[in-house]
């Protein structure tokens, strides 16, 4: 085995296949975005190359940049979210009556659709008759606003959904994360007296730093690039106050054909993630890892 392994030959042809599936869903795609973003294309009709033009019109569209606003800002809050997550973790790492039950709870916004998560909640914003304009009339707000068509709180009142949908998705990877502690450690530090906050802080919390550093990445990326959600719910309205980048892509691919146009968006919309990744990597690098 050792000697067929050590052939270059055989290691190529067990990885091209792999490499070869790779370059056909992954890298030909952004090829093609980046080549479409140089022609005037409406989807279906003969591309015209026209060189940067695109590109240049894109760095100064304002509501591209008011789209990548609003992305950051998204990224921003779902990286203060992180803190709730842990905190909801390490509580139910602390093996607290129900916690077994909680967890499953937690997790029941992964199983829906995002679809199935944005119809529930327009109905939970509904300004005549949702769930939350009626709990405010409960406690006299004579006037509640109309969350998903005011623009100035669009945009935070879709945050809350989202938070919603991820919550378990993160809080299961914290809580396996702490499990993983040893309980010897947890009760060493109880025996010289430390407090339950002074474990969580000052044990639980460094011992978990590289997961928490994973997840801070996966949150920045995964809200660079959200889309599905926020489009169904307002469509980037109103006049553009919840847009983010990828639905302003759609919006211009295939609402007004504009495929080259739209193409140079998710272009440069993969440039900016990826220039966000790698400073957040360095950010988060881990300069030393604690053993236990």
């Amino acid at each position: 085995m050792n000697k067929v392994m050590s052939n270059k030959w055989i290691i190529a042809m067990y990885v091209l296949p792999a490499f070869l599936l790779i370059a056909i869903l992954i890298f030909v795609p952004l090829i093609l975005i980046g080549y479409y973003g140089l022609m005037d294309w409406n989807g279906i009709g003969p591309m015209t190359f026209i060189g940067l033009e695109n590109y240049i019109n894109a760095i100064q569209d304002s509501s591209f940049w008011q789209s990548a606003y609003h992305s950051f800002l998204l990224a921003l809050f779902s990286t203060l979210s992180l803190a709730l997550y842990l905190a909801v973790s390490l509580i139910l790492a602390s093996k607290i009556k129900g916690a077994d039950l909680l967890r499953k709870i937690y997790l029941i916004p992964m199983l829906l659709s995002s679809v199935a998560i944005a119809q529930l909640w327009i109905k939970v914003y509904n300004p005549s008759n949702g769930m939350l304009n009626t709990i405010l009339g409960w406690f006299g707000v004579a006037d509640p606003p109309n969350w998903l068509a005011d623009p100035s709180i669009v945009l935070f009142a879709i945050f809350i959904p989202i938070l919603w949908q991820y919550a378990g998705f993160y809080i299961l990877i914290y809580y396996a994360a702490l499990k993983n502690i040893p309980e010897s450690l947890i009760e060493a530090a109880r025996i010289d007296g430390a407090t339950p906050l002074q474990i969580a802080l000052r044990i639980k919390l460094p011992l978990i730093m590289g997961v928490v550093k994973v997840t801070i990445v996966l949150a920045v990326v995964g809200s660079l690039k959200y889309f599905d959600l926020i489009y169904i719910m307002t469509g980037g309205g109103p006049n553009g106050a919840s847009e983010v980048m990828a639905s302003y892509m759609y919006t211009l691919a295939f609402s007004t054909n504009n495929f080259g146009y739209g193409s140079a968006i998710g272009f440069l919309l993969l440039i900016i993630t990826l220039v966000v990744t790698v400073i957040v990597r360095k950010l988060t690098a881990n300069k030393e890892e604690i053993q236990y």
